[in-house]
């Protein structure tokens, strides 16, 4: 089988995907009607599909994954308990009175939300909502504000604890593992969600300090882009009181995990009830709301669990068809070895943000060409933070974008959508600085994983 046959299979489903069909039956239909025209022509094997019922076995029995619904319900418990809400409204009258000091303050908080929430699209709408009239009412340029929130709302990509480095990093290990395998390597090492927690937690805050820079710099150079804005006196106790639980909670959720007390997942069953007896304890959850906080979060994690089972469907039938085997040919004969190799799969992936989420780009491109790009002897540790800031810029950038669409669906209409597009492109080239630096200098991923071992 020369792998022909697995190409068409790919390019059916992303042409299904941006045809706006579902995405987890989309990869388990398509996938199942090739096998069964396979089977019949005789060029498709059964017994991989017979393979099925331990992947989905495999999946329940997944501590890590664990982690994921218990991440979500962090996050929705935090954004309904309005503790998001509260904060950014203290912190926009600490800084207020500072050029750009209400964009420094989105920044702040985005980056506590990201760190709360790690979900993308939860973010960029909670700060659209939240901030977004109080900065065109202070007379921000719409085009600072809008790429101001669009840039912050991206962090939970890359800021740990992030859904997204948890999916990742258990992609990753198995690949990991197989790739090792695969040149004979029979004790394998591993690597674990909380090495990818630690990878990402410079080139995180390395990300956020140039925001901060970025928009300082154009509060002192134009300050009519970036006023300061008149605010009523906000007391110490007020910041600490709205600073004190969230930080609480995100301290002793990520210090456990980098502190090696706990793994990730209990690091999130501690996240999860300590977000509820903040909103308890602010009174802030009435039964009413926590059942509908219940409600959202069974279903975005039903929604993400099933793309991982059609991801499964998906990932035996391209194997079946001989896709494993066309990708480790296309990368051995590549001009520029494991650098050309790298080069092409990052920019690959660039271009399958703007049609598919990174739910969908971690279960079904990753696990492809994860194994090989290993194989060629690259950390993956830092293949899967640049995988991860990869994705980060690809949302961000016009016209197809994720986080565009997000603010654009709770922008006024007095916001156009030229000047949310205009507002991201020098967020998008700190991105890209950022990616340059950590392929030139890997350390920035890898040095505090090794060093807190």
């Amino acid at each position: 089988m020369d792998g022909t046959i697995a190409l068409y299979l790919f390019a059916c489903i992303c042409l299904l995907l941006m045809l706006g069909f579902p995405v987890a039956f989309t990869l388990a239909g398509a996938s199942l009607a090739f096998a069964a025209v396979g089977i019949i022509a005789g060029h498709f094997d059964p017994a991989f599909l017979a393979a099925l019922p331990a992947r989905i076995f495999g999946t329940i029995n997944n501590d890590t994954l664990i982690a994921v619904p218990l991440f979500i319900l962090m996050g929705v418990i935090l954004e309904k308990s309005r503790i998001a809400e509260q904060l950014l409204g203290t912190m926009s009258r600490s800084f207020g009175a500072f050029p750009g000091g209400l964009g420094i303050a989105v920044v702040l908080v985005g980056m506590l939300l990201a760190a709360s929430t790690g979900i993308v699209g939860a973010t960029v709408v909670t700060m659209g909502l939240l901030s977004l009239p109080s900065m065109l009412k202070g007379g921000y340029d719409p085009a600072l504000a809008a790429g101001t929130i669009c840039a912050t709302g991206t962090l939970g990509q890359i800021i740990p604890p992030s859904i997204a480095l948890v999916l990742l990093g258990d992609v990753l290990s198995n690949a990991y593992q197989q790739a090792q395998l695969n040149v004979g390597i029979f004790n394998p090492k591993t690597v674990s969600v909380g090495d990818l927690f630690m990878g990402a937690l410079l080139p995180g805050l390395l990300l956020v300090a140039l925001y901060l820079a970025y928009i300082i710099g154009v509060a002192h150079l134009n300050p009519r882009r970036a006023p300061n804005v008149e605010t009523a006196p906000v007391s110490a106790a007020e910041i600490l009181g709205s600073l004190a639980p969230p930080l609480a909670l995100i301290s002793l959720v990520l210090g456990s995990i980098l502190a090696g007390a706990a793994t990730p997942t209990e690091a999130a069953g501690v996240g999860a009830t300590g977000a509820l007896l903040l909103a308890w304890i602010k009174r802030e959850m009435p039964f009413a709301r926590l059942r509908e906080t219940v409600i959202d979060s069974m279903k975005v994690t039903c929604m993400v669990f099933m793309i991982l089972i059609g991801a499964a469907v998906f990932s035996l039938v391209f194997r079946g068809f001989g896709g494993e085997d066309l990708i480790h040919h296309w990368f051995d004969r590549m001009p520029g070895g494991v650098f050309g190799a790298t080069l092409i799969v990052m920019l690959v992936i660039f271009l399958l943000g703007f049609i598919l989420d990174f739910i969908e780009i971690t279960f079904v491109v990753v696990p492809i060409v994860g194994p090989v790009l290993l194989m060629m002897g690259l950390d993956p540790i830092w293949l899967g933070i640049m995988i991860a800031l990869n994705l980060q810029t690809s949302f961000l950038t016009p016209p197809f974008g994720f986080a565009l669409f997000y603010l654009r669906g709770v922008a006024p209409a007095a916001l156009h959508t030229s000047a949310i597009y205009r507002g991201v492109i020098p967020f998008i080239l700190i991105q890209l600085l950022v990616l340059a630096a950590l392929w030139i200098w890997p350390p920035l991923a890898t040095w505090l994983p090794a060093a807190l071992k």
